[in-house]
């Protein structure tokens, strides 16, 4: 009887494991072979020690919950990059390849309808516990539960199940064959079930988790907090991670601070004091004009212009299809016609940013010119649904560089009003019933000022703007209710994109409070569109399928494009030291607490 109960194993292994190795990519081998040592973009002999300040600001000002997951409340800033590990992480340099981190082995299904992963025999929660494949389950099954918020529930939802193999092997089966969802299961944080049992075993519900500690598998515990005035995480002495491949060399600072400023010019006030020792700047005006004075007349303070290789995320503002009024794309594109974006980069922006022109900027995937034969062959199953000019040359952005105008662009928008039945009559556009154009704005004081050219060349052409005064907690709560007109909206910078698409776009969740897709987007097209994209069998049907949805979403004019910076631009203190070889694609902030170190404990 043991003999067929091996040759079943031996055959279902095989059938089973045609990937199974510490990284996975999506496309190609990995860059670096089993048995690596350290990622090529960090020092290895980096000293750990020293404390790293850093700063919040805006919605981020104040927290009430150390609950990264449940949807309400304002969770402490660096939570999920302190404190919640994956089974996997991405390298960041190279395109889309994740190695292990909770996990040891990545085992892949040939047909790419499952991932197996082994977890680390090392791996520890911090009150002790070995990690096991239970609590991979248990951590799932919660993120997926309406106790945390609907977007992880969208995030996970091509996962069919999680099946538990042994203690530590953990099978995650997909809802269609997929050579990205391997990495959606790895992206999976992981936390004990214990998080949240009292003392006389019984448990706070999940979305009730305020204050209690997290159990987790993190190199770093919190050790103080207030809630208005900031947080402190304490590098764990026990963590279990500390020589694995993916670790060596990163996480280098004992204490990472961040503290919290109610305004941007508080903050740059206290970045000038010495308060803390790092930032990333986004706005050209303070990077201008603001960072000066003693500290970085001497030195002491330092600010650099740092190359990336990130594509661009579509950012912008978005409009509420749930409201009659913008249901018409000739009313989107009109709206996009009053955006004087060359005057803003100019006058305010310094000429720092580009604009974005595409889902996919400045990669292979985006769209331009005619759509090739391939992508009139994905598109033309679509045809009875998609604007007809998806098969005519890619969207040109609106522009008022020589020889057009503002005022061209003006007139260009009246007309495109006039053919979705809004008319200029009475000092404003109005439908057949009389009733003006409104747009309703919402957001503090001041909040709007770069908006503000914006707004009044829309009062040119006879569109109304109501301005409503809100807080941020206020302005997030009309968000995640959808009850706005028009709101910032961004995608998260994807080198591999479809599952961000997904979250922004599919049908499913247009009617999901709390959900990401905020604009309201209902078209089958398009989710079958970005399932196409995901479902890509190599890097060449990728960029076909691109660029096929490029032109779809752009010529949805769902969103308002607005800009992308081509360096990161920071300011550090001297102490600070990173590794020479620059990473490909980061997040400065994230970089900051990764791979630095405090040069004063000795420079390796």
């Amino acid at each position: 009887m043991r003999l067929p109960f091996l040759v079943f194993l031996i055959c279902f292994s095989a059938s089973q494991a045609s990937f199974a190795a510490l990284g996975y990519a999506q496309f190609g081998e990995p860059k670096y072979a089993d048995g690596f040592t350290h990622f090529d973009y960090v020092n290895p002999n980096a000293p750990k020690g020293g404390v790293l300040n850093l700063s919040n600001t805006g919605t981020n000002s104040s927290f009430d919950k150390f609950n990264p997951f449940s949807l309400k409340g304002r969770p402490a800033p660096g939570l999920m990059e302190l404190m919640f590990e994956t089974l996997t992480i991405y390298s960041l340099d190279e395109r889309n390849t994740q190695y292990g981190l909770l996990a040891d082995d990545i085992d892949v299904a040939s047909d790419f309808t499952s991932v197996t992963f082994r977890i680390n025999e090392k791996a520890r929660f911090s009150n002790g516990d070995v990690v096991t494949a239970e609590d991979v389950k248990y951590a799932f099954d919660t993120l997926s539960s309406p106790a945390a918020s609907p977007i992880f529930a969208s995030y996970f939802s091509e996962i069919e199940r999680v099946d538990i193999i042994d203690i530590r092997h953990v099978r995650f089966v997909f809802s269609r064959p997929g050579r990205d969802l391997p990495f959606v299961a790895g992206s999976l944080p992981v936390f004990s079930y214990k998080w949240g049992l009292t003392a006389n075993g019984e448990r706070i519900p999940f979305d009730q988790l305020r204050h209690e500690q997290p159990i987790t598998t993190s190199p770093y515990r919190i050790e103080r907090a207030i809630e208005s005035r900031g947080i402190t995480y304490q590098r764990d002495p026990n963590y279990w991670g500390a020589d694995i491949p993916v670790r060596r060399g990163t996480l280098n600072f004992d204490q990472v601070v961040y503290k919290l400023y109610k305004d941007r010019d508080t903050q740059v006030s206290a970045l000038r004091a010495g308060q803390y020792d790092f930032f990333m700047e986004h706005q050209m005006r303070y990077w201008c004009c603001q960072y000066i004075g003693q500290r970085f007349d001497s030195g002491e303070l330092i600010k650099e212009k740092i190359a990336h290789h990130n594509p661009p995320a579509m950012v912008g503002h978005g409009f509420n299809l749930r409201h009659e009024r913008f249901q018409n794309p000739k009313v989107r594109e009109a709206l996009n016609y009053a955006l004087d974006f060359e005057w803003v980069n100019q006058k305010i922006f310094d000429n720092n940013f580009g604009r974005v022109y595409s889902y996919f900027a400045t990669t292979p995937l985006a769209a331009s010119g005619l759509p090739s034969k391939e992508e009139l062959e994905i598109l033309e199953p679509w045809r009875h649904e998609l604007n007809p000019d998806v098969f005519g040359p890619m969207v040109e952005l609106p522009s008022t560089k020589a020889p057009s105008s503002l005022r061209k662009n003006l007139l260009h928008a009246l007309k495109l009003f006039a053919e979705a039945g809004w008319h200029y009559r009475d000092n404003a556009l109005r439908n057949d019933k009389g009733e003006p154009f409104v747009i309703e704005v919402s957001g503090a004081r001041g909040a709007n000022m770069l908006l503000d050219p914006y707004y009044l060349n829309l009062s040119k052409i006879g569109v109304q703007v109501k301005r409503r005064q809100s807080d941020p907690a206020t302005s997030r709560k009309l968000l995640t209710e959808f009850q706005f007109d028009f709101a910032p909206i961004g995608l998260r910078e994807a080198r591999m994109p479809g599952p961000e698409l997904w979250r922004k776009f599919n049908s499913a969740d247009a009617d999901v409070p709390g959900s990401e897709n905020i604009i309201g987007v209902k078209s089958p097209a398009i989710d079958a569109l970005i399932l196409k994209l995901m479902d890509a069998q190599s890097y060449e049907e990728m960029e076909t399928t691109a660029r096929a949805l490029d032109r779809v979403l752009m010529h949805g004019h769902y969103i308002q494009p607005w800009r992308y910076l081509t360096h990161h631009h920071i300011i550090y203190h001297q102490r600070l030291h990173r590794p020479a070889t620059l990473p490909l694609y980061f997040n400065a902030s994230e970089w900051v607490i990764s791979t630095w170190w405090d040069s004063t404990l000795g420079n390796n």
